[in-house]
């Protein structure tokens, strides 16, 4: 019982910090605004762990990379104590299972990374029914926007109600399936 509430525990804070780097990466990725309660709240809670990352972790073509690098070291770093309590105690690990923790980390990072755009999506549908002109309604335009366009292009408004965000969804939820059970078969690896 002690296993499993450390187990929720890990999973639960680290994964929560994970989430949270990923969507300070895709903000500037994107080029969403940081000014308003969000990208505030995103960058109070990463900026004592990303600032003096960027020291040695440079940016590169736009990309943070100093937040994807720390939540992919931080996934690591996750799975690998999972492990460690499933197994029942850290021992020695081999070149070949940290590489396979990275590898699986990168695939969770692709797998969370589209949870959040199926959240986001999500999010602004609402938003854009409920209230358009809303505070937030920029910055979730900023994030779906590049992947709501080849919809809209393909696809117009019926009755003056876009169809884009459906699409997306289905997309995002194909490129799941795939992923998932590349994840699995490389835990099982483990």
């Amino acid at each position: 019982m002690l296993i499993q509430i450390l187990r929720f525990l890990l999973d639960t804070v680290l994964g929560f910090f994970i989430f949270v780097l990923l969507a300070r990466f895709y903000l500037q990725l994107l080029r969403a605004p940081f000014r308003n309660p969000l990208g505030q709240f995103v960058s109070a809670l990463t900026n004592w762990l990303v600032l003096p990352a960027r020291r040695f972790i440079p940016g590169m073509f736009g990309l943070d990379l100093a937040s994807f690098l720390l939540a992919w070291l931080i996934e690591a770093l996750l799975l690998y104590l999972l492990y460690a309590l499933r197994a029942g105690g850290a021992g020695g690990t081999s070149g070949l299972m940290v590489g396979i923790f990275f590898s699986l980390a990168l695939l969770e990072l692709a797998r969370f990374s589209l949870y959040l755009l199926i959240g986001v999506i999500l999010i602004q549908a609402v938003i854009s029914w409920i209230n358009p002109y809303a505070p937030l309604a920029p910055l979730f335009n900023a994030l779906t926007g590049p992947f709501l366009r080849p919809f809209q292009r393909l696809i117009p408004p019926i009755g003056n109600i876009d169809l884009s965000p459906l699409f997306a969804l289905v997309v995002a939820q194909l490129l799941l399936i795939p992923l998932e059970y590349l994840t699995r078969s490389v835990s099982l690896l483990l």
